[in-house]
């Protein structure tokens, strides 16, 4: 690999870096490295770039990025589920979370409400909420796992969302289920995902109608993923082959994910 030469920007924390990279890498990877002694300087050897400037170092975390969402994606089984809890475990008040605060998040009216689904699926009508809610329900209490390292248990309920791709009869084959929502966030799951049986189309939260600070009138729960990869208000579906990214994704968070 072509060597890299350029002065360290200030700023960059060589320490902080490291310890970023050894996040990034699969279990097995970050205990021999942190084993080997953990410095830009294993970082150098392990990916045989010159990390001594921020771009390269950029660069390499990159890779290790995609490197490791592309381990997670083989070993992910889409047949184990996710821990579930009682109703005792519940946390209430659930924590509200968002890159923006509660107080601007989205009002939407369900009545005007309507799911856009597209791409490759066979039926592309828009569904009202009245219609969604009609369909069956499952309950599950998960445990909600943030990037930002809290964690809190809360009850779902709602359509599991392979049941509802096989009813608009989706390509099981496809690679993502791309979301966007009401307030310009997106997000995209790979199939395995979609179709995993604990991911679902939710519409309520303790049994009661979803409430706005939680994604009214439908989020995404995905108990095998990070928190960031559950869209709240969404508003468009789409069954597709090309990657679409998310607004996370995008500033270079792993797409994968996996809690």
């Amino acid at each position: 690999m072509r060597r890299i030469k350029s002065l360290l920007i200030p700023g960059v924390d060589k320490t902080l870096l490291v310890k970023d990279a050894a996040k990034l890498l699969p279990e097995l990877s970050r205990r021999r490295f942190i084993a080997g002694g953990a410095s830009l300087g294993a970082l150098t050897l392990l990916t045989g770039c010159d990390v001594s400037d921020s771009f390269s170092a950029e660069s390499m975390l990159t890779q290790i990025s995609k490197f490791n969402d592309a381990v997670q994606a083989k070993i992910f089984n889409p047949n184990t589920l996710a821990p579930t809890y009682s109703q005792a475990d519940i946390k209430r008040p659930f924590p509200f979370n968002a890159y923006y605060a509660e107080d601007e998040a989205p009002e939407i009216d369900g009545a005007e409400w309507k799911l856009e689904v597209s791409g490759l699926v066979d039926n592309k009508k828009s569904w009202t909420l009245a219609e969604l809610h009609r369909l069956p329900e499952v309950k599950q209490i998960t445990r909600h796992i943030c990037v930002e390292g809290w964690s809190a248990i809360g009850s779902w309920s709602g359509t599991p969302l392979r049941d509802f791709l096989k009813l608009i009869g989706a390509d099981s084959n496809a690679k993502w289920v791309h979301f966007r929502c009401a307030e310009d966030y997106a997000s995209s799951l790979d199939m395995p995902t979609a179709l995993h049986p604990q991911t679902q189309m939710t519409f309520k939260f303790d049994d009661q109608i979803l409430p706005r600070a939680y994604g009214y009138p439908m989020k995404i729960r995905v108990p095998t993923k990070l928190g960031f990869k559950n869209p709240k208000y969404v508003v468009a579906m789409e069954v597709t082959n090309d990657y679409k990214g998310g607004y996370w994704e995008d500033q270079g968070y792993n797409d994968f994910s996996g809690s």
